[in-house]
C-alpha cells in the first residue's frame, strides 16, 4: 500500500496572554502542534487518541485546511497542503472531508436536508436536479436513512441520525479521506457500536482511508488499523492496533489502558492519570510526559526523546525504552 497522506513535522502555535490582556501582556505563544509527523495508507484507518487539548482536533483542521499550520508539511498526491491558499485548495475539498463532533452546529437548521447536501453536489459541479437528488437519496440509503429524510429538518432527527447525516455530508462527493473528530462521542453506546460498523462497511465498500480522532481507547482499538498516542501536540506511541494492545512500550500509553474500564476483569484497580497537561510554550524541551511520568529522570526533563523505531512498525518517543 502506497502512502495517502503524510505529514512531517506539522506545527500550530496559538497566541496565549498574561492577565493584563492583548495590548499590554507580553505575546507568548502555546505550541498546539509540535513536530508532528504519521501517515494513512490507502484504505487505512489510523487512529488517534489521546486527552483533550492534546491537539488532536487542531491535526484533524489542519489537514482539511480549516486551520493554517506554522510549518512542516501535509503531502497529498505529491502536494504540500499547507502551502496552497483557499482558492488552490478547493478543488482538493471534494477528495478531504471531515465529519464534525456537533454535526448539527455544521447545518443549516433552517433548510431541509435534501436541500443542503443537494447544495453540497451543486457547489461541485453537479447541475442537474434530478441527478443531485437521486445521489442525495442514495446517499441517504447508505448512511442508514430513508428516502423520508429528505425533507426533513436537521433539528427534526435524533442524535444519531444527526451524526449519520453529518457522516453523508461527507461521503456525498466521494472522498478518499475522511477526518472523524470525535464523531460518536456524544452518543449512547449502542448507538456508537452502529455508526462505528457502519464506518466500516462504508470504508470497505467505497474505499476510503480515515483520520479517526477520539479520546476513547475502547473506541479506536475498533475502527483502527494503525494507532498513535498523542500527547501535548506530538505522539509519544505509534503502532498496529494488535501490536499496540499487547505490548505498550510508553508509560503514558499504559496509564491510559490502565484506566480504562474492563467488565470482565473483577476487583481491579483503576490507575487514574494524576495533575494535567502543561501549556507546551516555544521554549518547552525535555520529554512531553515528564511532569507526570512516574518513570521520570533528570535527563527527561532537559533532553527531548526521539520518536524511533524500536521494533518494525513500533515507534516510541521515551529514553527508558530501547
Amino acid at each position: 500500500m502506497s502512502h495517502l497522506i503524510e505529514i512531517n513535522g506539522l506545527k500550530k502555535t496559538f497566541p496565549v496572554y498574561g492577565k493584563t490582556g492583548k495590548i499590554f501582556s507580553q505575546k507568548e505563544y502555546m505550541c498546539a502542534v509540535d513536530n508532528l509527523s504519521f501517515y494513512i495508507e490507502e484504505g487505512e484507518t489510523y487512529g488517534l487518541v489521546g486527552e483533550s487539548g492534546c491537539g488532536k482536533s487542531t491535526t484533524g483542521r489542519a489537514i482539511v485546511g480549516l486551520t493554517k499550520a506554522d510549518g512542516g508539511s501535509i503531502l497529498y498526491k505529491g502536494k504540500d497542503l499547507c502551502k496552497l491558499n483557499d482558492k488552490q485548495f478547493r478543488p482538493l475539498r471534494k477528495e478531504i472531508q471531515m465529519v464534525f463532533q456537533n454535526a448539527l452546529s455544521a447545518l443549516n437548521p433552517r433548510r431541509r436536508i435534501g436541500d443542503i447536501l443537494g447544495e453540497i453536489l451543486e457547489i461541485h459541479g453537479m447541475k442537474d436536479a434530478d441527478e443531485r437528488r437521486e445521489q442525495v437519496i442514495e446517499t441517504l440509503k447508505k448512511v442508514g436513512l430513508s428516502e423520508e429524510h429528505y425533507f426533513r429538518f436537521p433539528h427534526e432527527l435524533s442524535g444519531g441520525q444527526v451524526q449519520r447525516l453529518g457522516i453523508a455530508s461527507a461521503l456525498i462527493i466521494g472522498p478518499r479521506l475522511i477526518v472523524c473528530d470525535e464523531p460518536v462521542s456524544a452518543l449512547d453506546v449502542s448507538i456508537q457500536a452502529q455508526i462505528l460498523n457502519m464506518l466500516i462497511e462504508l470504508q470497505k465498500e467505497l474505499r476510503i482511508s480515515m483520520l479517526f480522532i477520539s479520546h476513547d481507547i475502547g473506541v479506536i482499538r475498533f475502527i483502527s488499523d494503525r494507532i498513535g498516542v498523542m500527547y501535548l501536540g506530538t505522539l509519544t506511541e505509534e503502532a498496529s492496533t494488535e501490536t499496540l494492545f499487547a505490548n505498550p512500550l510508553h508509560p503514558y500509553t499504559k496509564m491510559l489502558f490502565d484506566a480504562v474500564p474492563d467488565p470482565y476483569i473483577t476487583n481491579r484497580e483503576f490507575h487514574a492519570l494524576t495533575g494535567e497537561q502543561p501549556v507546551r510554550t516555544q521554549a518547552f524541551q525535555g520529554c512531553a510526559f515528564y511532569n507526570r511520568c512516574p518513570y521520570a529522570s533528570d535527563r527527561c526533563k532537559i533532553e527531548t526523546p526521539e520518536f524511533k523505531e524500536v521494533e518494525s512498525g513500533h515507534k516510541v518517543a521515551c529514553h527508558m525504552v530501547s
